[in-house]
Order: structure tokens, then sequence, then C-alpha cells
């Protein structure tokens, strides 16, 4: 209860700060609703003259994007405000003062801000997902079985940017790194079968693309057997427990400002 008492006083302090810039929630908006736009828009011409797509329907494939789009709302509201920090943190030796607080560093890291701009990603995402899933006559059982996996692949996509971020204690420059792992993760907009048999390898086995899209999908039409489920759980919680030990492992390096 200390915990989340502390968690709540973070968040309502940055809401209070956010809300001194209206405006850029109501550009925010019109920018998720161009996005989404434009990912239906590029995910319709592959049903121009075919009612399926990679075996998959424009329903189901709608029900993807609008995975895509609760993730990358997750993204907006809780990873980008926090772990872009930890660079400016280490450059300027302003971490020194979050090792120093009676309060796990990862935690606090992870969890000291919360911004606006991802909560249109967020709406927008859960209204493309009762949609589609009416088209699919989806009952609430079968979305509740799709909500573990979605937190699954919310964890495995923290998990992942945060160990990237975590390099920036040997590399001060990680900027142009995060941003190659957004546009790689951009993939998850389409079913994993659109793609060719080497890049459903890669998604699955080196950058696990399919856990964060297609598998939370795939378990919400009753389509993913046990081991998928079985194996989205080990994903994201072996990354999870990697980040822990990388990011301990890596403070070692850290020399701190006054050093």
């Amino acid at each position: 209860m200390k915990l989340l008492r502390i968690i709540a006083t973070f968040w309502r302090a940055s809401l209070e700060a956010e809300m001194e810039y209206r405006l850029n929630f109501v550009i925010a908006t019109l920018i998720s609703i161009i996005n989404m736009t434009g990912a239906i828009f590029t995910l319709s011409l592959f049903y121009r003259n075919n009612q399926s797509f990679a075996g998959w329907s424009w329903p189901q494939a709608l029900l993807i994007v609008g995975v895509f789009t609760l993730l990358d709302g997750f993204s907006n509201t809780l990873l980008s405000p926090n772990l872009s920090r930890i660079v400016t943190q280490v450059q300027k030796g302003t971490l020194d003062f979050v090792l120093l607080k009676p309060l796990d560093s990862q935690l606090w890291l992870s969890l000291r801000n919360l911004g606006l701009g991802g909560v249109p990603n967020l709406i927008l995402g859960s209204v493309l997902l009762v949609y589609a899933g009416r088209q699919l006559g989806l009952g609430p059982r079968m979305v509740l079985l799709g909500a573990g996996p979605m937190v699954l692949a919310a964890l495995t996509l923290y998990a992942l940017w945060f160990i990237v971020a975590t390099t920036t204690i040997w590399f001060t420059k990680i900027w142009n790194a995060t941003e190659v792992l957004r546009a790689l993760l951009e993939a998850g907009k389409y079913p994993l079968s659109a793609y060719g048999a080497a890049y459903q390898f890669v998604f699955v086995f080196v950058l696990p693309v399919a856990f964060l899209t297609t598998v939370p999908v795939e378990v919400m039409l009753g389509r993913a057997g046990r081991q998928w489920i079985a194996a989205e759980a080990a994903v994201a919680l072996g990354l999870f427990l990697f980040s822990r030990v990388f990011w301990h492992w890596a403070l070692r390096s850290y020399t701190s400002a006054s050093s």
C-alpha cells in the first residue's frame, strides 16, 4: 500500500504538470487518429480483391491493429516519459539522486512520470478492439482470455525498452537505438503469417514481435494453443528478470557524477 501511494503521488504530480499544456493533448489526439487511420488504410490495401490476407479476415486483422494501438498508447503513456530520460540522467549525473533514494531504482525510473500523449491511443485501440470483436461475435470470455497475453505483451515491450535504455551507462547516445527498436516493433501492426519464413523466425526467436500482437489476438480467437501462451509468459517473465539482472550489473560500471 505504501508503494501504491508513492506511485499515485508520482502520477498526480505528472498529471498536474501535463495539464498545464492542454493543447498538447489535443495535438496528440489528432496525431493518434491520423496514425491509426493510416494503419487501417495501409492494411485495407491487402483486402481490395480478397476476403482474407495471410489467413486473416478483415475484422481479425483489425484486432491486430487494435492491440498494436493499445501497446503504442502504453508506450507513450508510461515508457517514453520515463525510460527516455535515463539518458539525460546519466549524462547530467542526476542518476546519483535516484540511486540514493530509499526506493528500488528500476521502479523509480520506470514509473516516476506519466504522460497524457498515449491516452488517445489507449482509447482508440480499445474502441477498435470492441468494434472488431463485435464483427467477429467474440464474447466477454474470449476478450478476458486475451487480456492476460496483452499484459504479458506490455511487460515484454517494457523489458525490451528498459534493456536498451540501460546500455546508456556505456553508450550515452542511444536514442538512435530506441528509434530502431520502435521501427522494428512497427512490424507488429500486421499478422505474423504475412511475413516470410525468415522474418517469422526473427520475430519469434530474435525480436519477439509476434508475442506483442499476434499471439494475444490468436488467444482471443481461440486459435492459440497452451504452448503459445506458455511461451509468451516465458518470454515476458524471462525478459523482465533479465532486465533486472542487467540493470544491477550495469550499475557496477556507473561511475556517478562525483567520481
